[in-house]
């Protein structure tokens, strides 16, 4: 995929979340599974493997299964489903992902999440004599881990730790894209 196409779709993704954002009002929240939007940066974190600059990054949520609603073991089978990007600041990698997302509340202000799927990327497959991850394939597992604090009642900010790899699947090139930054989040 190349950089202006992944950019493009990147773009695209941003546009039709901030178009979600500015319809979005009590009355959609209610009868649309849209459940939230965050944006933030991340920066990458591999000592090993160091990319370069910040990335802009943005998750959108959706609520199918009423995940907020859950209690016990249903909130596990009922997931949340969340759709991002991390769009680079300097011709380092970039990613597209999708998911399911769990979240656990410690209490009404503090909550824990995690997420697992799928990414797609347009970063280098294997070494070329520049750093940098070498990724083997642009198709990968995404997994993050969260801990955020609710604001207020929409308002929350989220500690998120990412990580993007294919598992041994695309042969020995693995670096992975390991990032971590800061989100700010509203709740619909």
């Amino acid at each position: 995929m190349s950089r202006t196409a992944f950019n493009t779709l990147a773009a695209s993704l941003f546009a039709a979340a901030g178009s979600l954002c500015a319809m979005a009002g009590p009355s959609l929240a209610q009868d649309s599974v849209f459940d939230e939007a965050r944006f933030g940066s991340v920066l990458g974190v591999d000592k090993d493997n160091p990319e370069k600059g910040a990335f802009v990054t943005g998750m959108v949520f959706f609520d199918p299964w009423d995940h907020e609603q859950a209690t016990g073991w249903s909130k596990f089978t009922r997931p949340r489903i969340h759709v991002g990007a991390d769009v680079s600041t300097s011709d380092a990698a970039n990613q597209i992902y999708a998911g399911f997302s769990w979240t656990a509340n410690l209490n009404e202000r503090f909550f824990l999440e995690a997420g697992f799927g799928g990414s797609l990327n347009d970063g280098n497959l294997h070494p070329d004599g520049t750093s940098g991850p070498a990724l083997g394939c642009h198709a990968l597992f995404h997994e993050y881990l969260a801990a955020g604090v609710n604001l207020d009642k929409n308002w929350r900010l989220i500690g998120m730790a990412e990580h993007s790899s294919h598992a041994g699947l695309c042969g020995d090139d693995n670096s992975g894209l390991t990032r971590a930054g800061l989100l700010v989040g509203y709740k619909f």
